[in-house]
């Protein structure tokens, strides 16, 4: 049971929702009956954002040691996604739930270690080695030296 207790970090904010949707769509999506009426409720935002990133863990804790140390941009969006998702509950529109479709489809790949997060087992960024990229030419196909009379 020790392993519930470990500290789970959300991998997106309020701020990295309110970026991507805007402050109108949150205020709307938060809206409760217990709500300040044209505020954004915080407290079920961020719950929205925990429910999210432990979907998130549930995928990848068998490939990453939890909690990951570094953050990747992808899961970050995926998290505001299945956060807007579960906001919208029941009447979610076709585009949310395409979007939330693709993330479980990214997640599912990444747990069957299709897509690699760009981390190593530990959670940490992994190491990259120098790559350099080397493009030769074997030199232009047409010509007016070997077009024999086209050009």
């Amino acid at each position: 049971m020790a392993d519930l207790a470990i500290t789970r970090a959300m991998y997106a904010t309020p701020d990295n929702m309110l970026s991507r949707f805007g402050a109108q769509d949150l205020m709307l999506l938060t809206e409760r009956e217990d709500s300040v009426p044209g505020e954004i409720n915080f407290a079920l935002l961020e719950q929205a954002l925990r429910d999210a990133s432990a979907e998130i863990d549930g995928y990848i804790v068998g490939r990453y040691t939890l909690p990951l140390t570094t953050v990747p941009a992808v899961l970050e969006r995926n998290c505001c996604d299945i956060a807007r998702y579960f906001l919208y509950g029941d009447k979610a529109p076709e585009q949310v739930e395409k979007r939330y479709t693709a993330v479980v489809k990214f997640l599912t790949a990444v747990s069957k270690g299709d897509i690699s997060l760009g981390l190593a087992d530990t959670g940490e960024v992994a190491s990259q080695s120098e790559l350099v990229v080397s493009i030769e030419s074997a030199g232009s196909v047409f010509g007016r030296a070997s077009s024999k009379g086209f050009i």
